[in-house]
C-alpha cells in the first residue's frame, strides 16, 4: 500500500466503449520523475536512512533516485514497508516509524548479482499500491532485462517482485530510458516503451503475480496459504470466521410503522460463529485464467452458499469475471471486507445498498489511482432465490473511484489506517445501480426478497406494507451514493451519501404513492491511540425518509474499538456499543432488528488468513 510516489506507472488502456466512458470522466493523468538514466553501466551504491521507533517525523537521506531505489536489508525495529514507512521522490530516501534499512541507488560499484531473463509479466491483479514486506537479511537483487522497440508506444511487461522497489543498472536501447517517461514499475513487475531497453536489479524473490487474485468483490479471499503449484495451476486456501455476542436493548419493545399500526420488535441477545468463508482460489492451465470455488456460512441466518467464480485477466485495466459478486452499489461491496471498523456494516450503508447477485462483472484500473468496476446481473440478491423465481429482467450497477494523493486507499481499500500513512491518502467515488424487484413468491405467501425495507424497516412486499390489504408484487429499485474518504497517520475518515427511489410499482390494488425518495448518510472516525494494537472510532448514520409519503427518519450513533491480536490487521477483537433510533434495517445478518429504539453491544473475534 503506498502512500508515496510509484514512478513511471503507464496506461495501456483496452479499447471498449465502457472503459472509454471512464476515461471521459478522467480528472487528470499523472505524471512522472523525468531523470535520464545513464547508457553506460550504473552500478549501485548503498545509502543507510534511519528513524525512531514510534516516531511519525520524516527522516530523509539526500540521494540519487533518478534510476529507482531498491531496499536492500531492513534492519531498524519496525519492517520497512514501501509505501507505508518508506519511501522516495526526486530529493531522495525517507523513512519513519522505525524502519531503517541500507537502501541501492546509482552511485559506485558493488558486487555483481545473478542474472535472470524475464519473460512478459502476465498482468495479474488489481494495483492496491506497493505493499511487500522487506526481509531482515540482506536481499540479493537479481537482474531483469526489459526490452522495447523504437517508436513503440505500447509499454512491455517483463514480471518481477517490485515490492521493494526498483533500480535501473543499465540502459541500451535505441533511446535513453527515463523513469516516468518511458520505463517504470508497479505491483506486477517493469515496463519500458519506445525504445527503451535495460538492466533492472529487483530482489530475488516469488513474482508478486504468482499470489492469489484479491478482486473479487465483496467476497474476495485473503493471501491465504499456498497448498500447491505446477505447470497448469496452483491452489491456495483462505478463511475468515467470526465468533460474535451481541445485545439489544431493551428486550421488549414495539413500534409504530408509517401507517401507525403497533409492531413488535425481535430484540436479540446471543452468541453465534456468525459467519464461515472459506475459499479455494488460483489460476488453471494459463496463469491469467483464474478460479474461486468459496464456501459460505451465515449460520446466524442459516443460510449457506457454495460457489464459483471464473475470470480472465486481459491485462490489469480489463478483467471479466462470471459468478457470485457484491453488487457495486455502496464502497463496502468493493472488496474491502473484513477491513472495516465494526465486523458488519453501519445502517446507513446496511438500509441504502444492494445484495449480492449472480452475472458477470468487469474491473480494473484506467489510470494510475483510477478504478471502476461495471456488472450485470440477474438481481440486487440473488440470495435465498432460484433461477425459477426470476424474471428476465437484469440489474446493472456501476462503480468509479479515484485515489488522487497516492494512488491507493490502503489493503483493499479498507477502513482505518493500521498502515498510519505518512502522506495523505485520499479517495472519492461514486456508485449507482437499477435493478427491477419482484417478491418472488405468490401472494398469500411470505416474500422471498426481503432487501428492500421502507424507512419504518418494513418490507417492501409484505401485504399492506404501504395500504391496508395491498401487496407491491414488483418494483423498480435505484440508488447512486458518493463517497469521500481520507487516511493520515492512523486517522481515518469516511463519508457516503445516498439517493434511493422505488418507482414502478406494481400491485393487487390501488397504492396511495407512485414513487418513494429516500436520502441518507453516514460518517465514521478512527484512530490508533496505540499504532497497529488499538484503534478507537466513532460513526452516526442519518436516514431521512420520503415526508410526502408519509415516512419519518431513523438514526444512530456509536462508538467502538479494536484490539489487534498479532502484528496483522487480520486478527482483532472488537467491541462496539450503539444507540439506535427506531433501526430501519431488519436482519441477523448485522446489528439491527427492525423498529428498535435503545442500545445495541456487541463483543466479536475474527481471524482471516
Amino acid at each position: 500500500m503506498s502512500s508515496t510516489k510509484q514512478f513511471g506507472r503507464r496506461p495501456q488502456l483496452f479499447g471498449s466503449p465502457v472503459l472509454l466512458l471512464f476515461l471521459a470522466l478522467m480528472l487528470s493523468t499523472p505524471g512522472g520523475l523525468a531523470a535520464q538514466a545513464d547508457d553506460a553501466p550504473a552500478q549501485p551504491a548503498i545509502v543507510t536512512c534511519a528513524s525512531a521507533a514510534g516516531g511519525h517525523d520524516l527522516q530523509r537521506c539526500e540521494a540519487d533516485t533518478s534510476t529507482g531505489v531498491l531496499l536492500q536489508r531492513s534492519v531498524g525495529s519496525a519492517e520497512c514497508v514501501l509505501g507505508s514507512n518508506w519511501g522516495y521522490d526526486d530529493q531522495g530516501v525517507w523513512v519513519s516509524g522505525g524502519c531503517s534499512g541500507e537502501f541501492l541507488v546509482a552511485g559506485v560499484p558493488v558486487q555483481e548479482p545473478e542474472t535472470v531473463q524475464s519473460a512478459e509479466a502476465p498482468a495479474a491483479g488489481a494495483p492496491a499500491g506497493l505493499a511487500a514486506q522487506s526481509v531482515d537479511a540482506p536481499a540479493q537483487p537479481v537482474i531483469v532485462t526489459c526490452t522495447s522497440a523504437a517508436g513503440d508506444p505500447d509499454a512491455q511487461r517483463c514480471e518481477a517482485d517490485t515490492g521493494t522497489g526498483v533500480l535501473l543498472q543499465r540502459s541500451f536501447g535505441s533511446a535513453a530510458c527515463v523513469l516516468g517517461r518511458n520505463w517504470g514499475y508497479d505491483e506486477q513487475g517493469v515496463w519500458v516503451s519506445e525504445g527503451c531497453s535495460g538492466e533492472f536489479l529487483v530482489p530475488l524473490q516469488e513474482p508478486e503475480s504468482a499470489q492469489p487474485d484479491e478482486r473479487w468483490g465483496f467476497l474476495d479471499p485473503g493471501k491465504g496459504f499456498l497448498l500447491g503449484s505446477g505447470p497448469i495451476g496452483e491452489l491456495s486456501l483462505s478463511v475468515y470466521a467470526l465468533v460474535r455476542y451481541i445485545n439489544q436493548m431493551p428486550p421488549d419493545q414495539t413500534f409504530d410503522d408509517h401507517l401507525g399500526r403497533e409492531r413488535p420488535v425481535d430484540t436479540r441477545q446471543d452468541i453465534w460463529s456468525q459467519r464461515v468463508l472459506v475459499w479455494l482460489t488460483g489460476w488453471v492451465g494459463v496463469p491469467k485464467l483464474k478460479y474461486q470455488i468459496g464456501f459460505w456460512a451465515l449460520n446466524a441466518t442459516g443460510d449457506s452458499r457454495l460457489f464459483g467464480n471464473i475470470g480472465y485477466e486481459f491485462n490489469k485495466h480489463f478483467r471479466l469475471w462470471g459468478g457470485i459478486y457484491g453488487n457495486p452499489s455502496s464502497r463496502t461491496l468493493l472488496g474491502s471486507h473484513p477491513y472495516w471498523l465494526g465486523h458488519d456494516r453501519v445502517m446507513g450503508d446496511e438500509f441504502f445498498r444492494a445484495f449480492f447477485s449472480q452475472g458477470i462483472f468487469a474491473n480494473g484500473e484506467i489510470v494510475r489511482g483510477l478504478f471502476y468496476s461495471v456488472s450485470m446481473g440477474n438481481s440486487s440478491s440473488s440470495l435465498g432465490n432460484t433461477a425459477s423465481d426470476l424474471d428476465r429482467k437484469f440489474t446493472y450497477g456501476g462503480s468509479l473511484w479515484w485515489m488522487p494523493t497516492t494512488g491507493e486507499f490502503g489493503p483493499r481499500g479498507g477502513f482505518g489506517d493500521w498502515e498510519s500513512h505518512e502522506k495523505l491518502a485520499t479517495r472519492f467515488g461514486v456508485s449507482a445501480i437499477r435493478s427491477p424487484e419482484q417478491r418472488f413468491q405468490d401472494i398469500g405467501t411470505a416474500p422471498t426478497n426481503t432487501t428492500l425495507r421502507l424507512v419504518d424497516s418494513v418490507n417492501l412486499f409484505e401485504t399492506g406494507a404501504l395500504v391496508p390489504g395491498v401487496t407491491v408484487t414488483f418494483a423498480d429499485y435505484a440508488l447512486i451514493a458518493f463517497d469521500a474518504g481520507l487516511k493520515y497517520r492512523g486517522i481515518f475518515l469516511q463519508t457516503e451519501f445516498y439517493w434511493r427511489t422505488l418507482d414502478g410499482f406494481e400491485a393487487d390494488g390501488p397504492l396511495p404513492v407512485s414513487e418513494i425518495g429516500d436520502w441518507g448518510f453516514y460518517v465514521q472516525a478512527a484512530f490508533f491511540p496505540i499504532p497497529k494494537k488499538l484503534e478507537l472510532y466513532g460513526a452516526t448514520s442519518q436516514i431521512y425518509g420520503d415526508e410526502d409519503a408519509g415516512f419519518g427518519t431513523a438514526n444512530e450513533y456509536l462508538g467502538g474499538l479494536n484490539f489487534y491480536i498479532a502484528d496483522s490487521r487480520n486478527h482483532r477483537l472488537n467491541l462496539q456499543v450503539i444507540d439506535v433510533n427506531r433501526t430501519a434495517v431488519s436482519s441477523a445478518f448485522g446489528y439491527y432488528s427492525g423498529g428498535q429504539t435503545g442500545t445495541t453491544v456487541s463483543l466479536a473475534a475474527s481471524i482471516f488468513f
